[in-house]
């Protein structure tokens, strides 16, 4: 059989829309502040939910001893603790499942002899991959059943970039067996791609870090913040030194966040100009296009997602709509790479 076949290439955008639904799933569980009501962890017994009465009484007595029941959800009931169990369970079992459905179909393919020398080393960092990203969860959640009824966000940040690269290498080694052809590119506009989507995941980036600190749910206008300042003066003095504003003050991160967005609008608008003066194939110019129309969008979800102080949908979708903007870079720098 035919090495890095159809049924490899299937497996691994299957792994793509996996790791996908997780990120959304994530991101619900995140603003529904459900990440933390599940307070150990158990790689196979913690795939089933509590199944009676006497086991849900159990969960909940645990969910007790730690500072988000008693700082924050003292007044919860039972029914109260499954709704937010429910997301956390949720995203845990999807986790363990890409597990599952990334380790079978990779050992049948080693067994079958269908996968390239070079295939097999890529698998092999996504495989690392997936398993840090599995620990980077858990050391999330360890964050928050400390002291303060809330995971860091800083372990926020690295669990969701984390997902969104693993998705973004994932894309990338399927893309390398659907054009396995090699061309020659145009240097400087490859690296102006590579440049943005570095900026894209700062972005992405202090997208958790406006997450982790609830930092949508301040200045909420637009285009300028609080006062109708531009640079509101909360962005410099709520923390000291200065720097630590800008990574872990709710002002400087959201201001961050904010003004970041006008930079990878401009960087991908000016990739969409000056593609037209190199020649291009139709699924570049296909993948341009709809770079430029996906970070329209995600810009306008920006901009509501704040004002109206970040409704759970227009949070996932926010999210979402970041993931399909990674995938479409991803895919643009890969048509113009290779």
């Amino acid at each position: 059989m035919k090495k890095d076949n159809k049924s490899v290439i299937y497996w691994l955008l299957t792994g793509c829309l996996l790791i996908f639904i997780m990120v959304v799933v994530g991101g619900i569980t995140r603003l529904t502040h459900s990440g933390l009501s599940i307070s150990n962890y158990k790689l196979i017994s913690g795939t089933i939910p509590p199944m009676n009465e006497a086991e849900w009484n159990a969960a909940f007595d645990l969910y007790k001893q730690y500072p988000e029941y008693q700082k924050i959800n003292n007044q919860f009931t039972l029914e109260d603790f499954k709704d937010i169990y429910f997301w956390e369970w949720l995203h845990r079992v999807i986790g363990r499942f890409i597990g599952v459905v990334f380790m079978i179909p990779f050992a049948y393919f080693l067994i079958r002899k269908q996968l390239t020398g070079s295939t097999i080393k890529k698998c092999l960092v996504l495989m690392f991959l997936g398993s840090f990203q599995g620990f980077l969860g858990w050391f999330m959640v360890k964050s928050g059943l400390i002291d303060r009824p809330d995971v860091s966000h800083y372990r926020l940040a690295m669990h969701l970039t984390a997902a969104f690269i693993t998705f973004a290498y994932t894309l990338w080694v399927a893309l390398d067996l659907i054009y396995p052809e090699k061309k020659i590119t145009d240097i400087k506009f490859r690296n102006l791609i590579r440049f943005t989507l570095a900026i894209l995941l700062l972005q992405i980036i202090y997208g958790a870090f406006v997450a982790g600190l609830d930092a949508g749910l301040l200045h909420n206008h637009w285009p300028l913040m609080n006062d109708g300042a531009l640079i509101h003066e909360s962005v410099y003095i709520e923390q000291s030194p200065i720097i630590n504003n800008f990574i872990e003050g709710k002002s400087g991160v959201q201001f961050v966040h904010r003004y970041l967005a006008y930079i990878v609008v401009a960087l991908i608008y000016i990739i969409w100009r000056k593609s037209k003066r190199i020649k291009k194939n139709n699924t570049q110019k296909n993948a341009l296009n709809t770079l430029l129309i996906i970070v329209g969008i995600q810009f306008l979800l920006g901009i509501f997602t704040l004002i109206y102080r970040v409704p759970i949908t227009l949070g996932v979708l926010h999210q979402v709509v970041a993931f399909f903007l990674l995938g479409t870079m991803t895919f643009s720098l890969h048509r113009f790479s290779k």
